[in-house]
């Protein structure tokens, strides 16, 4: 099969290595900056920065959690309830991989 009819979804190696800065992040998601700042306050997403001052940059983990609190926002859940369902959901997925990781 071709690479380039390989789903992105399930290139780990290509997701693994995605890292993008605050404004490429504004862009994918269509959320200001500022609002993606105030969700890393909340402690919702964490930026690879560590240095105060530093753009701030995210992974496709971060990136992926967006969409989905956003998605469940638009649903009509509060940030807190939206941002605990997907938190849920990938904490299930952890344990799931990590057991199968196991066998």
């Amino acid at each position: 099969m071709p690479k380039q009819d390989k789903a992105l979804s399930f290139d780990y190696e290509f997701l693994n290595k995605l890292i993008v800065g605050i404004g490429e992040v504004a862009q994918i998601t269509a959320l200001p900056t500022r609002q993606i700042r105030y969700w890393e306050e909340k402690g919702i997403i964490k930026s690879l920065t560590e240095v105060e001052g530093k753009n701030r940059r995210y992974d496709y983990e971060n990136i992926k959690k967006i969409l989905l609190i956003k998605e469940l926002l638009d649903e009509g859940y509060t940030l807190d309830a939206a941002a605990g369902k997907i938190q849920s959901r990938m904490d299930t997925i952890e344990q799931t991989l990590r057991k199968l990781q196991t066998k």
